[in-house]
């Protein structure tokens, strides 16, 4: 024989072959289905490994493209500002419109370096990077100082913005402040100072002096006082008298209601008899404000009195 086995069945015998480590039968009617699934099997692994490598390589490429499309549009839309200090108004409008920019004088000052009508500062500084339709802010030349600052202290605030205003000036800002002593609606100061040489803007902010707030005081008892010399006392401390009233007098014993001392019915008050009068000498017996609360000078005080 061949050296190679034979298995024998009751038809034809049954040659096995070795190749790549896989048994093949030489009966095709016996082992046909074995070897599709052997040849199937790691051609179906390669096919699924291969298909999830490009499927990966593609992700990895479109998030590539979309940061570089993204990078470009971000950076694609950029400029430089350009320098605007020493041009006027047309000039750098003009500058600025090129590049996709816009620009905004928001202030005016005095210099005597930079001619009227210039630019004198600009923001961002020249060189920034920044996107198209950036505003490009800028503040104004006046030229030399030409008006002489008035002096508006101690003048009314009203009084001051006027004077102010007719000198062709404007008010800065106006704060207030509290002065003991000062009148309110005062000017206490004014920045810059009258005749000043440096002034920067034609503006002037104003200290004016406003109302303080009132003294406080604890209400002291008046009670079992005579109305008359509380009413002096009220008056020198800055406070006013509010209403008096007279209380209605206390009721009498029972006994004394039925019988005087000599035996005789005790006399009636006249239901016709004008009501009791406060007078000077009446005696304090409540108050409002009642004794220890906080009050302010030019608080009216009532009284009830007998």
């Amino acid at each position: 024989m061949d050296g190679r086995p034979d298995v024998r069945t009751n038809t034809s015998p049954i040659r096995l072959y070795v190749i790549e480590n896989i048994v093949i039968s030489s009966d095709l009617g016996w082992g046909y289905n074995s070897v599709e699934r052997a040849r199937q099997l790691p051609t179906k692994m390669r096919s699924a490994i291969r298909f999830a490598m490009l499927a990966l390589v593609l992700v990895i490429v479109a998030m590539l493209s979309a940061l570089t499309a993204m990078r470009f549009a971000i950076h694609g839309q950029e400029v430089a500002v350009p320098p605007l200090v020493g041009l006027g108004p047309t000039e750098a409008e003009r500058a600025v419109a090129g590049l996709g920019l816009q620009i905004s004088i928001e202030r005016q000052y005095y210099s005597p370096q930079i001619p009227e009508g210039r630019i004198m500062s600009q923001l961002p500084l020249p060189g920034t990077k920044v996107r198209r339709g950036w505003q490009v802010r800028v503040a104004q030349s006046l030229g030399p100082t030409r008006v002489a600052i008035p002096d508006v202290t101690g003048q009314s605030e009203h009084a001051a913005e006027l004077n102010i205003r007719r000198r062709g000036l404007d008010v800065a800002s106006m704060a207030e402040v509290a002065a003991p002593g000062v009148p309110a609606d005062q000017v206490l100061a004014q920045s810059p100072p009258a005749n000043a040489a440096q002034v920067m803007a034609p503006k002037i902010s104003l200290l004016v002096t406003t109302a303080g707030a009132p003294q406080a005081f604890v209400m002291p008892s008046f009670l079992g006082q005579p109305l008359g010399s509380v009413n002096r006392i009220l008056q020198d401390s800055g406070f006013r008298l509010g209403n008096v009233t007279v209380a209605p007098p206390q009721s009498a014993p029972a006994a004394d209601a039925l019988a005087t001392p000599s035996g005789a019915p005790a006399p009636q008050a006249s239901p016709n008899a004008p009501p009791a009068q406060a007078t000077p000498a009446s005696i304090i017996v409540s108050q409002v404000p009642v004794p220890g609360q906080k009050v302010v000078a030019g608080t009216a005080v009532s009284f009830e009195v007998r």
